[in-house]
């Protein structure tokens, strides 16, 4: 067991990621006692798990002593672009033009919000700083795509569940903003769950990883909690422009200039691969 520095989070040896992937181990042997087929799929995700995290930390660790602009940006890029399509993919259905409307809207919303805060509240010069623009906006983008898929996924479903309707109120003479009002104020509130969930019980229930990082690191409990706080606000605001965003795109894609709704263009994952 290594021992504790005077300041800053100990240490962690090959010995020590060793010993903790028995978990997996112990996890792995309940799936075969109780065969839920599970090993194999948990095998995989470790294995993944060590591998990217490993690469993403050496590209950090030179991101951070180069502090070049355009490589944050490239980094920058790159996250954005595997957010937006992790997004686009978890719904069970999705049209043309989904990923890069849902990589416009984390942009935006993901993208300014870091930059707000991390020149703005934080006040770090440049505003730029890897060791905080990076992991900021990994957090942003992490909750951004969770939020936009269940908005995505519900709005869709909700369009085609409800065409009957939607149309029914455009045959009446509702223009295509009174009849896809209410599927997309639905969707947005869907999106927002998680976040609001998590704002409700932070603290008491669970301690955030950027808080508990922190701490481990070191840091006053309190300069810890701070943090925490902007971080959540920070979530939750580009959380919801970014569920709004999106919404707002699919709609205008998917009701056309005469008031149409094109439940055509909405397909299954299954049949667009």
């Amino acid at each position: 067991m290594n021992s504790p520095e005077a300041s800053g989070a100990i240490p962690l040896g090959a010995a020590d990621v060793s010993i903790a992937a028995a978990l997996i181990l112990l996890a792995a042997g309940v799936s075969l006692a109780l065969r839920l087929h599970l090993e194999r799929r948990l095998a995989l995700a470790a294995v993944r798990t060590v591998v990217q995290l490993l690469l993403i930390g050496y590209v950090l660790k030179w991101v951070f002593d180069l502090e070049w602009f355009v490589a944050v940006v490239a980094v920058a890029f790159v996250m954005v672009l595997a957010a937006s399509r992790a997004a686009v993919q978890r719904p069970s259905r999705t049209f043309h033009g989904a990923t890069w409307r849902a990589f416009v809207s984390l942009v935006v919303c993901g993208f300014l919000t870091t930059v707000f805060v991390t020149g703005v509240v934080v006040g770090k010069r440049p505003w730029y700083a890897p060791q905080y623009f990076i992991p900021l906006l990994g957090m942003v983008l992490g909750n951004g795509l969770t939020g936009i898929s269940l908005c995505l996924d519900h709005l869709l479903e909700s369009l085609v569940e409800r065409r009957g309707e939607v149309e029914m109120e455009l045959a009446h003479g509702a223009t295509r903003w009174e009849a896809g009002r209410d599927p997309l104020a639905d969707a947005v509130r869907r999106g927002m769950i998680p976040i609001i969930n998590s704002m409700m019980v932070v603290g008491i229930v669970a301690l955030p990883g950027m808080m508990t990082g922190q701490i481990l690191a070191g840091a006053n409990p309190i300069e810890a909690v701070k943090y925490q706080i902007v971080v959540m606000f920070m979530i939750a605001g580009a959380t919801s422009f970014g569920c709004i965003m999106t919404a707002l795109l699919a709609y205008r894609r998917l009701f056309n200039a005469r008031h149409q709704l094109e439940v055509g263009l909405i397909s299954f994952q299954e049949e667009r691969h």
